[in-house]
């Protein structure tokens, strides 16, 4: 693999693991990340409202247009 970056070759063979994980010594950092993410979209609102209002409030739309929608037909 070649890198263009000297400074990030660096970063990456100093985590820790290499030799029993291999590639896979990243994953409990992209897991962390992945929590990180997940908590800011349920938490972190903008306004009066987060992604999961927002998310609930479009299903409810999408469950009401297609009872009309059986209803018409």
């Amino acid at each position: 693999m070649k890198f263009y970056s000297t400074g990030l070759k660096k970063i990456l063979d100093k985590w820790p693991g290499k030799r029993q994980l291999g590639i896979y010594r990243f994953l409990p950092l992209f897991f962390g990340l992945g929590a990180a993410l997940e908590f800011s979209m349920i938490n972190w609102e903008v306004g009066e409202t987060n992604f999961y209002k927002t998310y609930k409030r479009r299903q409810a739309k999408n469950i009401v247009e297609a009872q009309l929608a059986e209803e018409q037909t």
